[in-house]
């Protein structure tokens, strides 16, 4: 399933890095949010932890290649998600009872 994620997103990142960064956070919200929203079951968050950091990773190797005058870092990509957040994993529906 990574891989699919993988090959996927980041295929959108790389076709999509020179849009304006509100824009592509736009978009991986509206994707996160429909991934959530099919694959958010009870027993599958760790799953869905995983696939937001993947997507956080890909999405910051993509923006890092966009400039070569002054380079993305960590730091300022982490300062950029503290403003403006990806949607966290929620679980939609409870397919076993507790």
């Amino acid at each position: 399933m990574f891989s699919v994620i993988k090959s996927q997103v980041g295929e959108w990142c790389r076709r999509h890095r020179h849009r304006p960064r509100a824009e592509q956070h736009a978009a991986l919200s509206r994707k996160l949010q429909g991934h959530y929203q099919y694959f958010g079951v009870n027993g599958n968050y760790r799953c869905l932890k995983q696939v937001l950091h993947r997507v956080n990773r890909l999405w910051f190797k993509w923006l890092q290649r966009r400039g070569q005058r002054k380079p993305l870092r960590w730091k300022r990509f982490n300062a950029y998600l503290a403003q403006f957040p990806l949607p966290a994993p929620r679980i939609c529906k409870q397919i076993w009872a507790r």
